[in-house]
């Protein structure tokens, strides 16, 4: 690797990392900052006093004291080192925030579009292929799901239903039955009509089988998208019979931004 190719690759692992790098940057500064205010603190303190004391030396006044202006003029330039740093502090935990920002805006839309694109691509299925086939293909790619996943040996299985429950979103097994599935659809799409909006930690809660994840808070359906759950009936390598529990819909991302 010749000096060029070198830079270059150096330069698109500083862009890569740049948030990184900059709030690093931002917290040695802040501790720089106030190693250099300490630091000018003590020196002023000293360099006032030798002064005072010369000056009552000089003019026999024991009472003498430097005015708040001649402070400030003997003080003031001890500081510029730690005000450079800190405003650099300042400059580089803005400047990460800003690319921080920028990504997560940008993330949050490449989201969006797959989600929508995705949402049309199912609708053209179920327009060229019909009802009858499009299900029988959810429920074959539903079956694939299960095959690959279908070790429950070290797989902690929770809930008290009778069904055994399999939820695509997050791909964990849980126990419990349609009613219960579709009490929580019916309790959540209310909340969403009542409230406006609701999460899909919402629905995990309405089922009472599956933890709410650090995910789940993010995504939701407001009245735009409801909530509509599609079930596929699949056996597992066992032979045992399994739901697979999807959405018709996808939770999405800002659900309580109502369009």
């Amino acid at each position: 690797m010749n000096f060029g190719e070198w830079v270059k690759r150096l330069g698109r692992i500083t862009a890569d990392n740049s948030p990184t790098i900059l709030t690093a940057l931002g917290a040695a500064g802040a501790v720089t900052t106030a190693f250099l205010t300490a630091k000018a603190t003590f020196k002023v303190a000293r360099i006032l006093e030798e002064d005072e004391n010369e000056a009552r030396v000089r003019t026999g006044d024991h009472g003498y004291e430097f005015n708040r202006m001649a402070k400030l003029k003997k003080s003031w330039p001890h500081y510029i080192p730690a005000i450079g740093v800190g405003c650099m502090t300042v400059g580089c935990i803005i400047m990460a925030n800003g690319i921080s920002t920028r990504r997560a805006a940008g993330l949050a839309t490449a989201f969006a579009l797959s989600e929508r694109a995705f949402d049309e691509y199912k609708d053209k299925v179920v327009e060229k292929l019909g009802d009858s086939k499009e299900r029988d293909l959810r429920d074959e790619i539903a079956q694939d799901r299960i095959t690959k996943t279908s070790n429950l040996g070290d797989t902690i299985i929770v809930g008290e239903g009778s069904v055994l429950c399999f939820e695509s979103f997050t791909g964990r097994y849980f126990l419990s039955s349609m009613e219960e599935l579709k009490k929580a659809q019916n309790n959540v799409n209310y909340k969403v009509l009542n409230d406006n909006y609701a999460s899909l930690t919402d629905f995990y809660n309405e089922i009472e089988s599956l933890a709410r994840t650090s995910y789940s808070d993010e995504v939701g359906w407001n009245t735009d998208r409801l909530l509509e759950l599609v079930f596929s009936a699949t056996i597992t390598e066992g032979g045992k019979p399994c739901i697979v529990v999807d959405y018709h819909v996808s939770p999405i991302r800002e659900y309580f931004r109502l369009q």
